[in-house]
């Protein structure tokens, strides 16, 4: 058991007791309890701890490798570099970002990438809670695609095995890169394993062209919609190039859509991400940081404050994206959407917490806590992150970090 004592919460005192992974107690007053750590976190709030809802997370290795490129062009060139990566590269790698994640305290990820169990496996070490997947992308290559079906049973027999600290997904790429045929398959399969459905959706104008003179006038979206994969186990990423009909669509289906500024923004993918349109329609909107080959970094907090900046930019409206709405996007909207009882500070949730030093020139005003966390300070204010009960994080230091970095530089240099 681990007591937070004299802590901040939502702008007041409070005290916290963690037991058995999990917020036992959450009090106003002054609460003893017998044979557990004692932790004064005076001067320290706590917020939940994010959900980053659209990864590629091994790909930190890759940041800043090739710049200044349009999605398709930097995607062409990033798949030659990716044909020669392997499970090590990925271990370490997804070290890294998990590095990068905890220190901007994100304690629940969920991503898209190769040699999954390997990803699996380096972030369950350090403490905090995948969400990995099978990907197809078969390039609408016939022996690839089933190939692909093959090895999706094989990798999902294998996560039978796993625990509760992480999930099994499936993952279409896009309509780009996966035929129809693994499409129907891979979408059939995750229904009838209760598994989520990860893809890319309406991430630039030109797959939105493309998709409409391959499929006889039908968008991404109604595309998707028309072979039955959309509904409340779908996860979306980018979703930014709708039309109205295609919101309505999203909104009707329950659709989880992740917003993706910072790539969006860098590749010149788009910017006017229909937020409030995919809120009023039913959609879940969160939030996530994409890999960091293209946003370039690992940081929500970051992601969060320009994805609340653009939309009042775009639209002409400071008061769009509010800061409750923007930080529940960030946290309990991809809990709902991966059916994780977190991203709340509640007791019987999961105790999956980010501590705050509220002492600094950022915290001065009486602003609330979460406005002057995210447009007045960054994330080196975040002193201590507790995943499922547990620290990965105490005082900016983590685990075996040097470790971590002298074998990511060996790895890379490999390739």
């Amino acid at each position: 058991m681990i007591l937070l004592r004299n802590i901040t919460l939502h702008d007041k005192p409070a005290h916290i007791l963690v037991d058995g992974g999990r917020i036992a107690k959450i009090s106003r007053e002054h609460i003893d309890v017998p044979g557990a750590e004692i932790v004064d976190c005076s001067g320290k709030a706590v917020i939940p701890g994010f959900v980053n809802m659209h990864t590629h997370a091994a790909m930190v290795l890759l940041r800043g490798i090739h710049e200044d490129l349009s999605l398709y062009d930097w995607l062409n060139n990033i798949w030659k570099i990716e044909a020669n990566l392997d499970g090590e590269f990925i271990y370490w790698a997804t070290k890294v970002a998990c590095l990068e994640m905890i220190r901007c305290g994100t304690t629940t990820f969920n991503d898209q990438y190769w040699y999954s169990p390997h990803a699996r496996k380096a972030a369950i070490e350090m403490g905090i809670r995948p969400v990995v997947s099978f990907i197809f992308l078969d390039s609408h290559n016939p022996d690839l695609a089933a190939r692909q079906r093959e090895a999706c049973e094989r990798l999902y027999q294998r996560s039978l095995d796993w625990g509760e600290e992480s999930q099994f997904a499936i993952s279409i790429h896009s309509v780009y890169t996966v035929s129809e045929e693994n499409i129907l398959w891979a979408s059939r399969f995750a229904r009838e394993h209760s598994l989520k459905l990860h893809l890319h959706l309406g991430e630039t104008e030109l797959e939105d062209k493309d998709c409409r003179k391959a499929h006889g006038g039908l968008s991404p979206t109604a595309y998707f919609d028309s072979l039955g994969v959309l509904g409340p186990d779908v996860i979306a990423a980018h979703c930014l190039w709708l039309s109205d009909d295609d919101v309505r669509i999203l909104g009707e289906r329950k659709v989880n859509c992740v917003h993706n500024i910072n790539s969006n923004l860098k590749l010149a993918s788009g910017y006017r991400f229909k937020y409030n349109e995919l809120r009023d329609a039913g959609a879940n909107v969160c939030i996530g940081t994409d890999g960091a080959a293209s946003s370039n970094n690992m940081d929500i907090l970051d992601h969060m404050k320009n994805a609340a900046f653009l939309q009042k930019a775009w639209r002409g409206d400071p008061a769009q994206m509010p800061i409750n709405e923007l930080i529940d996007c960030a946290t309990v909207h991809g809990a709902r959407a991966l059916g994780i009882d977190t991203g709340v500070i509640r007791e019987g949730a999961w105790a999956d917490l980010s501590l705050i030093d509220i002492t600094g020139t950022a915290f001065l005003s009486p602003g609330s806590t979460a406005a002057n966390l995210i447009y007045a300070a960054n994330s080196e204010v975040i002193s201590d992150v507790m995943a499922q009960g547990k620290w990965v994080m105490r005082g900016r230091k983590i685990p075996a970090e040097a470790e971590i970095i002298e074998s990511a530089r060996k790895v890379l240099s490999q390739i």
